[in-house]
């Protein structure tokens, strides 16, 4: 397996920004940076690349939750130029409730994304620091069937529930809607597994970083299988971006697993 090493420049960031807002055509785009970073830039009509940040033994967070510093300066530089290059950022609920994010660009130039957020019950106090920081535009899916629970300086966006929640789907086109085509789902596991099985992740990026904690909530929460014959096995591009490892895997169409 090839490690290929993402090497950043100023030129080249310019380019992909200048790319993602349509105010160039596409050139071809050479080397690893381009190779990662080019089909989210270039990305038309609907894109959804999902970003998982873990260590060595596939943990997001200790037990008690704090998952600050699971990646590297230059993963959190990765996951920033991926916010960048899409039109807005998914988490649940429990991930704002929890790590209390920004869900800006810091670490990068460019733009901020719209923050979305799935409160399917309306738990979202209203106190969270996103929907005061006066950082870029937040919408809110609740389910119709909840009381609902409007929130200070945000877009609540009511959709009627699945069996199993809101349907990712009809999350993308009710986005689709407000021109935001391009989305990154950034946690937590289960709504990043949610947007796997049904089919809608483009892209997949798991940010490896030299640490193990032992215990805690991994990235992914899919449904159980009782055979590794039935898991997902996607091709994979191999990056070092410094302080971690990061494996590019495109997921759509979705893989099928052996003797399907």
């Amino acid at each position: 397996m090839t490690i290929q090493t993402i090497r950043m420049t100023d030129d080249l960031w310019a380019l992909l920004l200048a790319l993602r807002r349509g105010a160039v055509s596409a050139p071809p785009l050479s080397g690893p940076a381009g190779a990662l970073y080019g089909p989210i830039a270039t990305a038309s009509g609907q894109f959804v690349l999902a970003q998982v940040g873990q260590s060595l033994d596939g943990r997001v967070a200790t037990p008690s939750g704090d998952a600050r510093d699971i990646s590297g300066p230059e993963g959190l530089a990765h996951l920033h130029r991926c916010r960048a290059l899409v039109d807005a950022v998914i988490v649940g609920e429990n991930t704002v409730s929890c790590d209390d994010p920004r869900l800006s660009v810091r670490l990068v130039d460019g733009p901020d994304p719209v923050r979305v957020v799935i409160d399917c019950h309306g738990r979202l106090t209203g106190s969270e620091g996103l929907l005061h920081d006066g950082g870029a535009q937040v919408i809110v899916f609740q389910s119709a069937e909840t009381s609902r629970n409007d929130l200070p300086n945000a877009e609540i966006i009511r959709l009627r529930p699945t069996g199993n929640g809101l349907a990712p789907q009809e999350m993308l086109a009710a986005l689709s809607e407000f021109g935001l085509r391009r989305v990154l789902v950034e946690g937590g596991a289960r709504t990043i597994a949610r947007f796997i099985e049904a089919g809608l992740v483009d892209r997949l990026h798991v940010a490896v970083s030299p640490l193990i904690i032992g215990s805690g909530p991994s990235g992914i929460a899919l449904s159980p299988i009782e055979r590794l014959s039935s898991a997902l096995r996607p091709e994979a591009q191999v990056y070092s971006l410094g302080s971690d490892i990061l494996f590019d895997c495109p997921l759509k169409p979705v893989i099928k697993p052996e003797g399907q």
